[in-house]
C-alpha cells in the first residue's frame, strides 16, 4: 500500500465516521432538561446493555455477567472491548463517560477496519479505482433493500431487507453504531489477508493467528466461518494442484492453516465448552434466534452486484489464482453458513458482501480493463444506488434524534431515580421492573434486574408474563411475595410503565417499604423480614 493509498484510507474513514456520528450529534443537541438522550438511535436495547457490560467493567469484573437476569452466574470470557472500555471510566456522571467511551470505540475502530477491507481487497485486485470503490460499498454501502422500502413493500415474505438490521450482511450498521463488530471485521480480514500472504514468508501464519485469537475474543462466533473459509481454500487448493502433485504449493497455505489453530483454537475450545456446560450459558443460547430470512432476501441484498460477481468468479476459474480461490469458496460456503442447522445462522456469512464485493471489482476490472471513462461511469453508477439505503439508514437515525420519545430518549425524572439506584443500592441488588424498564436500568446503574434484555433474560418468556402479572390484580400478594424470594429481589420499580401494566397499587403491600419517589418513579426496598 502506497502512501497515497494509506492517506486516501484516512481521508476517507474521517468521513465515514462524520457521516455515521450526524445523527448523534442531532440527539446530543436535543438532550435537554426534559429528555436524557441515551446515545443510540438504533438497536437501542443492545445498546444499553453495551453500557451495562462497561458498567461491570468499571466496578473491576473480568469476566462476564450479564445483569438482565437474577439467576445465578459462573462467569465467562466474554463482551472483553466492553468490559475494558469500562476501565477507563470513573467518578460522576459514569453514564455520560460509558456513552463517550462507546462512540470513542467506533471512531478509533473504523479507520482500522477500513485500512483491513482496502488491504483484503488489493490482494485481489490490481486497480486503485476498483480497490476504492470495493472499499466504499464494503463499508458504507448496502443493497437494493431501499427499492421495497419505496415501492412500499416491507417488510416482505416476512422481515425488513437485510440492509436495515443485518451488521453481517453489509457492514455499514457495525460502523452506524457497533463498534465490537467494526473491530471483528477489521481482525478477520487482516487476519485472512496474512494467511493469504503465507505463500511469501512464514512469520504471516503467526501474524494471522494472532488477529484470528483477537477476533475470538472480540465476537466468537465470526471464527467459525473464518476456519471454514481457511478449510475450503485448502481443499480448493488441493484439488487445483493434484493434477500436477505439486503438493509443495500447499504448504505453506496448511502451515499457515495449523498456526491460526494452535493460536485461536484453546479460546475457542474454551468458549465452547463453556456455552455448552454451563447451566446458565447453554440456556441463554437456545433462546438467542438469530435467523437468516428467506432467500429471496439475499437476492434483493446482493442484486446489484450480482452479475459482476459472476464475472468476477469465471475469471477467478479460468485464472486460476490460488489467492482467488479464497474467494471462489467462500461464495460456496455462503448458503451453507446462511442456512446451516444453528441457531444463530444469519451471523455466519459475516464478511461475505466483501468477498463478492472483491469478486465484482476483479470482474469489472477485467472486463473494462483500461477504459478509464467508462470504468468511473460504472462504478459511480453502481455506488450510486449501493449507498441509498446507508442514506435512509442516517435519515431514519436524525428522524429519531429530533422527535424525543423512547426508547433513544428517557425522561429525566426516570434517570433521576436511577441515578439513586446508583447511589444507594448495593451493586448486584436485584430490581424487579417492567421489560423496558429493565433494559435501561442497569446502564444506569450496577443492578440486576429479573428481565430486561432478549437474549440474556434467561425464561424471559416464562417470566415476563409473571412480571406483568405482578403489577397486576390478578396476582395476590402472597404470590408477589413468593415469587421477589424466588428471584432474592431487593427493590421493586413503580413508573408509568408499570402503572400500565394492571391497577396493583404497591403502597398497600406490607412487605414493601417506599424508599424513593419522584414525580411518577418510585422505588420501594422490600423488607428484610419478606427477602
Amino acid at each position: 500500500m502506497t502512501k497515497r493509498e494509506r492517506s486516501w484510507n484516512l481521508f476517507y474513514s474521517v468521513v465515514l465516521v462524520i457521516f455515521a456520528s450526524i445523527p448523534y450529534f442531532l440527539g446530543y443537541f436535543t438532550h435537554g432538561d426534559t429528555w436524557q438522550f441515551t446515545g443510540f438511535v438504533f438497536g437501542v436495547e443492545d445498546g444499553n446493555s453495551y453500557i451495562a457490560k462497561m458498567l461491570l467493567g468499571s466496578r473491576g469484573d473480568w469476566l462476564f455477567r450479564t445483569p438482565y437476569t437474577s439467576l445465578p452466574q459462573s462467569g465467562v470470557v466474554a463482551f472483553l472491548p466492553y468490559l475494558l472500555l469500562g476501565k477507563f471510566a470513573a467518578g460522576v456522571a459514569i453514564h455520560e463517560q460509558m456513552v463517550a467511551l462507546f462512540h470513542l470505540f467506533r471512531v478509533f475502530a473504523t479507520p482500522i477496519a477500513v485500512f483491513a477491507t482496502y488491504q483484503f481487497v488489493s490482494l485481489f485486485v490490481t486497480s486503485i479505482w476498483w480497490r476504492r470503490w470495493a472499499t466504499i460499498l464494503a463499508t458504507a454501502g448496502g443493497g437494493l433493500g431501499w427499492f421495497l422500502i419505496l415501492i412500499g413493500n416491507s417488510p416482505w415474505l416476512g422481515s425488513l431487507p437485510l440492509d436495515f438490521y443485518s451488521p453481517e450482511t453489509f457492514g455499514f450498521l457495525s460502523y452506524y453504531g457497533l463498534p465490537h463488530l467494526i473491530l471483528a471485521r477489521a481482525f478477520l480480514l487482516f487476519g485472512l489477508s496474512f494467511y493469504l500472504q503465507s505463500i511469501e514468508t512464514t512469520k504471516s501464519g503467526w501474524i494471522a493467528g494472532m488477529f484470528f485469537l483477537g477476533l475470538v475474543l472480540v465476537q466468537p462466533i465470526t471464527i467459525l466461518p473464518a476456519y471454514a473459509m481457511i478449510t475450503i481454500h485448502l481443499v480448493l487448493l488441493i484439488v487445483k494442484e493434484s493434477r500436477g502433485r505439486n503438493w509443495q504449493n500447499i504448504k505453506p497455505w496448511l502451515g499457515a492453516g495449523l498456526k491460526i489453530l494452535l493460536l485461536s483454537s484453546p479460546v475457542v475450545i474454551y468458549l465452547g465448552y463453556s456455552f455448552t456446560q454451563d447451566p446458565f450459558l447453554s440456556a441463554w443460547t437456545s433462546q438467542n434466534l438469530i435467523l437468516s430470512p428467506n432467500p429471496l432476501h439475499y437476492v434483493i441484498a446482493y442484486g446489484l452486484i450480482m452479475l459482476p460477481t459472476v464475472m468476477g468468479i469465471r475469471r477467478v476459474v479460468l485464472e486460476r489464482n490460488s489467492r482467488g480461490l479464497l474467494l471462489l469458496g467462500w461464495v460456496i460456503l455462503f448458503p451453507l453458513l446462511a442456512y446451516a442447522p444453528f441457531n444463530l445462522q444469519r451471523r455466519l456469512p459475516e464478511g461475505i458482501w466483501v468477498a463478492l464485493l472483491s469478486l465484482a471489482a476483479i470482474g469489472l476490472q477485467g472486463w473494462l480493463g483500461d477504459n478509464v471513462k467508462i470504468e468511473r461511469w460504472v462504478g459511480r453508477f453502481l455506488l450510486s444506488f449501493g449507498l441509498l439505503s446507508s442514506l435512509l439508514l442516517i435519515a431514519a437515525g436524525m428522524d429519531v434524534a429530533i422527535r424525543p420519545k423512547e426508547p433513544a430518549f428517557r425522561k429525566f425524572e426516570e434517570v433521576e431515580a436511577f441515578s439513586w439506584l446508583n447511589e444507594e443500592a448495593e451493586p448486584n441488588s436485584v430490581v424487579l421492573a417492567a421489560f423496558h424498564t429493565g433494559n435501561a436500568l442497569p446502564a444506569w446503574a450496577p443492578v440486576r434486574v429479573v428481565i430486561g434484555h432478549g437474549p440474556e433474560s434467561v425464561d424471559l418468556e416464562e417470566l415476563e408474563p409473571q412480571v406483568d402479572a405482578f403489577y397486576d390484580e390478578k396476582m395476590t400478594d402472597a404470590e408477589r411475595l413468593q415469587f421477589i424470594r424466588s428471584h432474592d429481589v431487593q427493590y421493586v420499580w413503580y413508573g408509568p410503565r408499570e402503572n400500565a401494566l394492571g391497577s396493583w397499587n404497591p403502597a398497600r403491600s406490607d412487605f414493601l417499604t417506599l424508599a424513593y419517589s419522584y414525580a411518577d418513579y418510585k422505588i420501594y426496598s422490600v423488607q428484610s423480614s419478606h427477602e
